[in-house]
């Protein structure tokens, strides 16, 4: 019998990194590695299960900043110039590693992989990957939400109305340009949820988002069915919890699948390993070594000395653990329906990278959990089933009404990631940029021409500077140059624009090349940052929907 559900949710993301200036740039790896290792994967099993009819019902956000950057021709044509490279290091390893069988026949497959890579994204999806995506929602297998327009970690812009705002509409507005419908959920930025965020989020028409469990556990009513069925905030949008056993599951570093001795090592890369001087020299940046994803060994363990990777240990261990993940959550859903009036719900949100990126075999153990559930529906044994946030509040929209507390998924729960002593300096330039953008819209509040042109590069970079992925990145110690760099770029632009706008000479040329450099968003309209009443906003009476 069906004792529940489970929410499997998707969260896509990258920050916008994009540097037409110069002929290649070490930080758009992050783009092509994703688009090889997880995009492209993920569209190639929603492709497999369709083709054998199988149930999806998978929840997705993509990024408006992922979703312009996999739209964009110069990154587009980067990437392929990136796989031709890696298509020819695979021959440069199959004929170095002849005398080694085990090592060739991985540089084989690495090959194959990436050759196929390159197939997919030019024939079989013709470089439009988010319309690919599209197609899947159209046809009812997946479910496609948005997020903030440049994946800001909200709590700490919680005294901008203004601020949230100019973030939700051009969000939703590039989700709506690129996918072609209005999303009813939502994704907040490492969960970061605080008190009355939803009244910007029901002014948009948003029916929903996701939160961390203790965003609802800690509210100040206690939830009646914990996080195992969404509540309804006072304002009538309704929470989703992160359910956080499932997750760990998957998640942890040091407990979930992806740390299984079989699979194969993350780090332990050839760029790193071999010679720098027998690396192509096109696949290295000043002498930086960088990963290839060329990567031979399994975990094995805590050593230095990894065994050579086998795929088909790999696979054995994603059958095993898709079924130990299915047993788990049939098994909670059956204790915790007993205590319900309604079949629970299981929220298991990642972020997708996971998949096929951080976890080679992630994107496998996804497919195999999904046709695992398939299989145990037809048979009618005991399960859970795959569902979405809509399905699911269309199966049962009566829910209580509480007010959930500010939370995040991040490391404690709070905001310690993203504010603390390596990064906390952002947070006085950014305010005051943000403060700074709403007067220039008091002051010109119907410009045309260059100044409408700086004006709208002015709300760009604003949003920009923002990104939760700079002060995480300052924090992690990975690549902090390149974050600060990132955060005093866009503050620098923004404010260039205001003093040349207080002094009534804007440089054509300087604009012309910031416009082309930072280019997203280019429909934006500045008056976004429209000072608005601080007044609570967004109630809406949906007493029919409370329980």
């Amino acid at each position: 019998m069906k004792h529940g559900y489970l929410m499997m949710v998707l969260h896509a993301h990258l920050p916008f990194v994009r540097h037409p200036e110069y002929p290649r740039f070490l930080e758009e790896i992050w783009l092509f590695e994703a688009i090889s290792e997880t995009y492209l994967p993920l569209l190639r099993m929603l492709d497999r299960l369709a083709a054998d009819d199988v149930p999806i019902n998978l929840c997705m956000s993509v990024s408006p900043t992922l979703a312009s950057m996999l739209m964009d021709e110069v990154l587009q044509r980067r990437y392929l110039e990136h796989v031709d490279r890696l298509i020819a290091l695979g021959e440069q390893e199959i004929g170095r590693s002849a005398a080694s069988p085990e090592i060739a026949r991985l540089a084989r497959m690495y090959r194959d992989f990436f050759r196929q890579a390159r197939h997919d994204f030019t024939e079989t999806y013709g470089r439009d990957l988010i319309g690919q995506f599209a197609r899947h929602e159209r046809e009812g297998r997946i479910e496609l939400i948005s997020t903030f327009a440049t994946h800001p970690y909200m709590p700490l812009y919680q005294h901008c109305n203004e601020n949230a705002a100019a973030q939700l509409k051009v969000g939703l507005e590039t989700h709506r340009s690129l996918f072609g419908r209005a999303p009813s959920g939502f994704w907040l930025p490492e969960c970061g949820y605080y008190p009355e965020l939803e009244n910007v989020l029901a002014d948009a028409g948003i029916r929903f988002f996701f939160t961390a469990s203790h965003g609802l556990l800690f509210a100040d009513t206690r939830p009646r069915y914990g996080v195992y069925s969404p509540v309804l905030c006072p304002n009538g949008v309704y929470a989703f919890g992160r359910e956080v056993a499932s997750t760990n599951a998957v998640w942890s570093n040091t407990d979930g699948y992806p740390g299984d001795p079989d699979y194969r090592d993350f780090y332990r890369d050839i760029g790193h390993d071999l010679p720098q001087d027998y690396l192509d020299q096109s696949l290295q940046f000043d002498d930086i070594r960088t990963n290839t994803g060329f990567k031979y060994h399994a975990i094995t363990g805590q050593t230095d000395d990894k065994r050579i990777y086998s795929p088909e240990a790999a696979t054995r261990k994603i059958e095993s653990h898709s079924d130990n993940f299915l047993f788990q959550q049939t098994r909670q859903c059956r204790r915790v329906g007993g205590h319900m009036d309604r079949l629970p719900v299981i929220v298991s949100p990642f972020d997708a990278e996971l998949f096929g990126h951080w976890w080679f075999e992630g994107v496998q153990w996804l497919e195999v959990l999904f046709r695992r559930m398939a299989t145990a529906t037809r048979k009618g044994e005991d399960r859970v089933e795959p569902i979405t946030p809509s399905e699911y509040l269309s199966q049962y929209p009566e829910a209580q009404t509480l007010q959930p507390v500010f939370s995040s998924w991040g490391n404690k729960g709070y905001s310690e990631v993203w504010l603390d002593g390596s990064n906390d300096w952002i947070y006085r330039h950014t305010h005051k940029a943000i403060e700074r953008m709403i007067d220039l819209v008091d002051r010109y509040p119907a410009e045309t021409g260059l100044k409408r042109r700086a004006l709208n590069q002015a709300a760009r970079e604003v949003l920009l500077s923002q990104a939760s992925d700079w002060p995480f990145i300052m924090r992690s110690g990975t690549t902090v140059t390149y974050a600060v760099r990132r955060v005093k770029e866009h503050i620098s632009n923004f404010t260039h624009i205001y003093d040349s706008l207080s002094k009534g000479v804007i440089s054509t040329e300087w604009l012309t090349r910031v416009e082309r450099r930072n280019n997203i968003f280019p429909d934006i309209d500045y008056r976004i940052f429209k000072r608005r009443s601080h007044s609570t906003t967004g109630s809406r009476d949906l007493s029919h929907a409370r329980g």
